[in-house]
């Protein structure tokens, strides 16, 4: 990974990075980001000292049909809320979204059924900017810095999906 503000190579930060890479190695959690996302899981559902970013998403898992719960950040842009993946097309939760077409819960204190519909990619590179400023933990996973131009959110836009959270009864937004 190349040097950049946000990925130190040395320092405790660039450890700590180092530290949250390898937790998601292969981006999938393994057993220590396991238990530190059911931790997060239950903090954000309930609402309790997180703050209003936080919140919990479940899913109906693909292949068990069990509910999924996942820790997330809500992203706002524009008056819209969205959910981004910081480990892109190949996490779990988003795989399970689009098999779903879109249907889950965000829980933040409360139930709420909710619609995620996917974001064009053209479109996404503003709404992971303001992702990374609201999510430090995501910012060991993305090759861009907070303050990149948007050019270069632009350039990894097509490998973090970015759903837009919208109601049941709400469609056709793009």
């Amino acid at each position: 990974m190349a040097t950049k503000p946000d990925h130190p190579e040395s320092g405790i930060l660039g450890r700590l990075y180092a530290l949250k890479r390898w937790m998601y190695r292969g981006d999938r959690p393994g057993l220590l980001a396991r238990a530190l996302n059911r931790l997060a899981a239950l903090q954000y559902s309930t609402g309790l000292l997180a703050s209003h970013q936080a919140a919990t998403l479940e899913v109906r898992g693909r292949s068990s049909g069990r509910t999924i719960t996942v820790p997330v950040v809500v992203a706002d842009h524009e008056g819209q809320e969205y959910l981004v993946s910081m480990l892109g097309n190949n996490a779990n939760w988003v795989r399970n979204v689009r098999a779903a077409d879109g249907q889950a819960v965000l829980r933040r204190g409360r139930r709420q059924p909710i619609l995620l519909q996917e974001v064009a990619p053209g479109a996404r590179a503003p709404i992971l900017r303001r992702y990374l400023a609201l999510a430090p933990g995501a910012r060991p996973h993305l090759p861009v810095t907070r303050d990149s131009p948007l050019e270069a959110f632009a350039a990894i836009a097509e490998a973090h999906p970015v759903f837009w959270i919208s109601s049941p009864h709400t469609a056709g937004h793009t």
